[in-house]
């Protein structure tokens, strides 16, 4: 009996974690359309009622309502095009930001001098996690709700810990 271990250097490393992350989206585009044909015809109802009262100017206003929710919607789904994407092989942490506005910012760090910082708050849980290596310190799931978070960073830990064991060896018969 030898020992030896199953490593090939043409395969690609194991993935021990992977995450993409992106923020959470209030509606869906068929529900911001009947949100907003529901708001309009409120808008144009209560207009209406203004007019007929003799308070025609009053109807002018209800049209600025409905720009003001379209304007905020179109906000909140152009910053929802961010992503982060974490992925942790035996060898590398690598971590991809690309925001709203397409700009790729991306990491690469050795998963065996990385450290999982959290910054707790008692009453609402984990507020921010950072990875931490060599005088860097990158905050990583800024998506995320302090419960996901938790989750997040158990799952982020437990894979930095399989890293850090190094490769499994196998016995060859």
């Amino acid at each position: 009996m030898t020992a030896g271990h199953n490593f090939d250097p043409d395969q690609p490393e194991p993935k021990l974690f992977s995450a993409q992350l992106a923020p959470h989206r209030s509606l869906s585009r068929t529900g911001f359309l009947v949100l907003m044909a529901f708001l309009s015809l409120v808008s144009f109802g209560a207009g209406l009622a203004f007019w007929l009262m003799g308070a025609w100017p009053v109807f002018g206003f209800f049209g600025l309502d409905i720009l003001a929710v379209y304007w905020a919607f179109r906000i909140n789904f152009r910053h929802a095009r961010a992503t982060e994407e974490i992925s942790v092989t035996p060898s590398e942490l690598r971590v991809r930001r690309v925001s709203h506005r397409g700009h790729v910012v991306e990491w690469v760090l050795n998963p065996l001098w990385v450290q999982l910082d959290q910054k707790c708050h008692a009453e609402f849980g984990i507020e921010k996690l950072y990875l931490v290596s060599s005088g860097r310190r990158v905050s990583v799931a800024r998506f995320l709700g302090a419960d996901e978070k938790a989750s997040f960073a158990k799952a982020l830990t437990a894979a930095l810990q399989a890293a850090k064991r190094g490769p499994t060896y196998n016995p060859v018969v």
